[in-house]
């Protein structure tokens, strides 16, 4: 008989230990936590979202984040304290007050300026003190809820330009730059350039490049870079690339110059086409000699004598006087004879 008391005793403590547990802590079963945003750039916010499923007396909400990329802005649904890289919101709902039950609560965050990276990061979320309107208990959630995060500048597309002055000649070497520029690129840790050609029907074209071992690439055939890819990426970037251009012969040849992510499936980041008309010089027209004559008496111009000679205003006195003096003469001698 004592034996049968002492078992049930047993069994007595057990239930009102299990009852008990059932009354005065339970989960929270309903729990959802969203961001409003994944992605945000400098000076944008996000804002994290904590709906609780059901109507809540108190709770604390403890939220850990990346103080050098982020900065708390607010928070709604309870009183906030921000120690730098965490923000604590509590709440407490007093029956005789004004405060409600709260299902929900809220807390924002905003982007800091100046990043030149993409950086992942994240928002960690505890809960403590949790419990109803009517004071029952509810489980804390101390294994951190994470919500991820990525903070990156607003990237510009990188551009691609292939430079060139003067006239291209047909098989002789022209010195060009290919130039890939971003004011804000988006870092890639593994990239190389490719080239693509179209050339006129049985024409071809090389664009050769020299690497820092003096050997020589085509980049057309084989591309550039090393095998593995180089790094790009940040605020004003440049990259130059010395090349030079050989071209077969007349017609018209496109060239499409790509930069590839040798960690994504050798993925195309940029790409440009660039048209390249080599013509043919016109002849030059030489302009026919002018026939040299040497001088000869026919063929110089004669010079004419005149047949009457010009008058001047002497020449009728000069005619006259002969005649007068004659006259006169002849009139002295006829008046002696008489």
């Amino acid at each position: 008989m004592k034996k049968m008391v002492n078992i049930i005793a047993i069994f007595l403590v057990l239930f009102l230990l299990t009852f008990t547990a059932n009354i005065y802590a339970r989960a929270l079963n309903n729990l959802d936590i969203t961001t409003t945003k994944e992605k945000l750039h400098p000076g944008e916010t996000v804002t994290l979202n904590v709906e609780f499923g059901e109507e809540m007396g108190s709770y604390t909400v403890n939220v850990d984040y990346d103080d050098n990329l982020l900065e708390y802005v607010s928070a709604e649904g309870g009183t906030a304290n921000n120690t730098g890289s965490k923000v604590i919101v509590v709440y407490y709902y007093n029956a005789g007050g004004t405060d409600t039950p709260r299902t929900n609560m809220s807390i924002t965050f905003k982007a800091k300026e100046g990043m030149v990276t993409t950086n992942p990061t994240d928002l960690s979320i505890t809960l403590t003190g949790l419990g109803t309107p009517d004071a029952n208990p509810i489980d804390d959630i101390t294994v951190p809820i994470v919500k991820n995060l990525i903070v990156e500048p607003l990237y510009v597309d990188y551009d691609i330009a292939l430079n060139y002055t003067g006239e291209i000649v047909p098989k002789e070497e022209k010195d060009m730059e290919i130039v890939i520029s971003s004011t804000m690129g988006k870092s890639y840790a593994h990239t190389r350039i490719i080239a693509e050609a179209v050339t006129p029907n049985g024409e071809n074209v090389k664009l050769l490049a020299t690497d820092s071992q003096s050997l020589e690439h085509d980049i057309i055939q084989s591309g550039w870079g090393s095998a593995d890819g180089d790094a790009i990426g940040g605020k004003d970037v440049v990259k130059k690339l010395q090349a030079r251009g050989v071209f077969s012969g007349y017609g018209d040849y496109s060239i499409t110059l790509k930069l590839i992510d040798r960690d994504n499936s050798d993925s195309v980041i940029a790409s440009k086409t660039f048209s390249i008309s080599v013509k043919e010089k016109p002849a030059e027209v030489v302009p026919p000699a002018e026939e040299q004559v040497p001088p000869t008496t026919e063929n110089k111009p004669q010079q004419e004598t005149p047949s009457t000679l010009p008058k001047t205003g002497n020449t009728i006195y000069l005619s006259i006087l002969p005649i007068v003096t004659i006259l006169i003469i002849s009139y002295v001698l006829l008046l002696k004879k008489k």
